[in-house]
């Protein structure tokens, strides 16, 4: 069982914002909270968590748009509704 909190996160030294606004400009349209990620580490990594039956493409894709406008590297999809949290995590 998984067992880390945020705070954990920040004992090690690590910056981790929780359900971090993300921005969103289109044309000249300009939304301050557009989306909003669950964490964000560093201001590189994006995870989104998800307790849901299946992971579905749109999943994915919602994880690779809050990248795009979070100007993240690297993002990741949890899905804690698996029974190995190992079968729950895509890398994107």
């Amino acid at each position: 069982m998984l067992n880390v909190s945020v705070t954990d996160i920040t004992k090690c030294g690590l910056k981790v914002s929780r359900e971090q606004p993300i921005p969103v400009i289109f044309e000249e349209v300009r939304m301050d909270c557009g989306f909003r990620a669950d964490l964000i580490v560093e201001g590189k990594l994006l995870i989104e968590v998800k307790p849901i039956e299946a992971m579905a493409d749109v999943h994915k894709s919602i994880v690779l748009t809050y990248l795009k406008f979070a100007n993240c590297k690297l993002g990741l999809l949890i899905n804690f509704n698996v029974g190995l949290l190992k079968e729950g995590i895509k890398e994107l």
